[in-house]
């Protein structure tokens, strides 16, 4: 089995933390993505999915808004699980993190744990002492304190009770950039389905409509010609559904320099530039 955890507490010290209390408690191979937001979240959750294929997994995530809406909540947004075949999901469940996994219909429902009555429940199995109850429910870092310990309980095969999420209340995915490669090309929550017409109806000669222009498609990066902006299936994204990048072929530019865009922006016009709610 391996451990992955999503995560934007992503400082040196947090993740040696993080990854340590995991390898710890899994006794398995832990690795640790870094992101920045909930959108970056949402896509690396749907690739890491497809990285595991049919083995069995657990993805730990906590990337979730402390401000603004964030503040609804007594310590933060309450975590949840669902299973996805053999692998356990353990994700926060507000903002955009679970909204790819709406989109690509992985799941029904999600359980929504309540902290306290969960370590209270640990308390009395004696997973983590009494004493701990208190502490942990008012942990400023529930990824090291409370998220792995969810995650190793799940694990085991036992379960957890609580308040039963349909995914229908989770945000729409927007369409909107998720990640920005270390090339600098743009990938998409777009799927070939989201185009009007789809790809599969796609004349190329017309160019796709976008806030960057009207841009060509080719099925591969390979076949962009020098120098020009595209959009192409990238490999990102699970089973047949890949998510569409928006690409510049040239050793000395790129997408994100061409069009100064960034994680959360729109691909098509909007009034507003930003999906992002932090």
């Amino acid at each position: 089995m391996n451990v992955t955890i999503i995560n934007d507490c992503r400082d040196e010290n947090a993740k040696g933390r993080q990854v340590t209390r995991a390898i710890s408690l899994f006794k398995c191979p832990v690795s640790f993505i870094r992101v920045e937001n909930d959108l970056e979240a949402a896509g690396n959750l749907i690739d890491t999915l497809d990285a595991l294929e049919e083995n069995a997994g657990v993805v730990l995530v906590n990337v979730a808004p402390r401000n603004g809406s964030g503040k609804k909540w007594p310590n933060g947004s309450p975590f949840g699980y669902f299973w996805y075949k053999k692998i356990l999901v353990v994700s926060s469940v507000d903002g955009l993190t679970l909204s790819l996994i709406k989109k690509f219909k992985l799941c029904k429902k999600i359980i929504v744990l309540d902290t306290r009555k969960t370590l209270e429940k640990f308390a009395k199995e004696k997973v983590i002492p009494e004493e701990l109850v208190d502490y942990i429910a008012k942990s400023q870092f529930r990824s090291y304190d409370f998220l792995p310990r969810v995650g190793t309980y799940l694990a085991k095969g036992k379960k957890l009770a609580g308040e039963k999420l349909s995914i229908e209340g989770i945000p729409n995915a927007p369409k909107a950039i998720w990640w920005i490669d270390n090339f600098g090309n743009f990938k998409t929550t777009l799927l070939s389905e989201d185009l009007n017409p789809p790809l599969s109806r796609f004349n190329l000669d017309n160019g796709i409509e976008t806030k960057f222009g009207k841009l060509p498609y080719y099925n591969r990066l390979k076949e962009v010609p020098d120098r020009k902006v595209a959009i192409i299936t990238g490999s990102s994204g699970l089973g047949e559904k890949r998510f569409l990048e928006i690409v510049v072929q040239d050793v000395n530019g790129s997408a994100r320099n061409k069009f100064n865009a960034s994680v959360g922006d729109s691909i098509f016009n909007s009034p507003d530039r930003k999906v992002l709610g932090r």
